[in-house]
């Protein structure tokens, strides 16, 4: 096995602080420095040097960390060898993702595995793009669904498994009566003189909001901010404003709204991609989920549009 403290410079290089690391391995911050400590000890060399409030990785824990994700990688490659070896798998499936996977794409995967793996426990994890990549990095989770976004891991990181699932298509949220609520399909750009309901500063949805109107040459003048779609259909309803919503994205029935395709080339869309450990998707029990995301996938792709007539 893996020294666990190879883990914790992993984990310190990936959050840049010993607090930080502390929290995301749920230690406290003494056990995490005394583990570096001992690490350094045993290696004979200096792994950290003080820096302000905190520490700075050495030239040595560099080298050192070129090579811990390949022994990662190839240490959960034997953990599927062992697991097919076995024929069995027990304990318990993390799974997590952002709203609409973990509403939309998950629980799918979770009954198909009460059927294929009764004795299996099978949890869901629901958490932001960013955060599903520190749980998979911190071993609190073992396979993720996320969004693509700017703070994302690029998809040659050696320490993950990126793949693609699928397009989800934006559409326009108005209220029923609105000049557009009759098309079958808008292009964005039409939408610029519009009043915009919006996610708060900071978050993925508002990112990719902001960067499909750049593309088309403009800026949406915010009205509203709304977190939850079911917010941002209460508003649009009132006829505040407009919002883009995927097409996976549920909204509760009731609203006097319309859902309408956005038309372009290509038309906007959110991409979505399943994440593991590198080297982990081997695994028998992984490699089921994968294959059971990709089918609850293509369901989802042929689906008709919710609401449309």
């Amino acid at each position: 096995m893996i020294d666990s403290r190879l883990h914790v410079l992993r984990m310190l290089a990936a959050h840049g602080t010993v607090t930080a690391t502390a929290q995301a391995l749920h230690y406290t911050p003494s056990a995490v420095s005394h583990q570096l400590r001992t690490l350094a000890e045993d290696l004979g060399v200096v792994l950290l040097t003080p820096q302000g409030r905190g520490v700075r990785l050495t030239p040595a824990a560099r080298i050192l960390l070129t090579h811990i994700d390949s022994l990662f990688s190839s240490w959960e490659h034997i953990r599927g060898l062992l697991e097919a070896e076995s024929g069995g798998y027990a304990g318990t499936l993390r799974l997590c993702g952002f709203s609409t996977a973990a509403a939309a794409l998950l629980p799918p995967v979770v009954s198909a595995f009460k059927i294929s793996r009764p004795a299996m426990e099978v949890r869901i994890i629901e958490a932001d793009p960013a955060d599903c990549f520190d749980l998979l990095l911190a071993d609190d989770a073992d396979l993720a669904v996320i969004t693509s976004t700017e703070a994302s891991p690029p998809t040659a990181d050696s320490r993950f498994d990126q793949q693609f699932l699928l397009d989800d298509p934006l559409e326009l949220l108005v209220p029923d009566g609105h000049p557009l609520a009759g098309r079958s399909a808008v292009a964005l750009e039409e939408t610029a003189e519009q009043q915009w309901i919006v996610d708060r500063p900071g978050r993925p949805h508002r990112q990719l909001v902001f960067s499909s109107c750049a593309e088309v040459g403009f800026t949406p003048m915010v009205a509203h901010e709304a977190a939850e779609w079911d917010t941002g259909a209460a508003l649009v309803a009132a006829g505040f404003g407009v919002c883009l919503i995927p097409r996976l994205a549920r909204v509760p029935s009731g609203y006097s709204i319309t859902r309408v395709p956005l038309r372009g080339d290509p038309a906007p869309s959110r991409h979505i991609r399943t994440v593991v450990r590198r080297g982990s998707g081997s695994q028998p029990v992984l490699a089921e989920a994968l294959e059971m995301l990709r089918e609850v996938a293509d369901a989802a792709h042929r689906r008709p549009v919710p609401g449309a007539d």
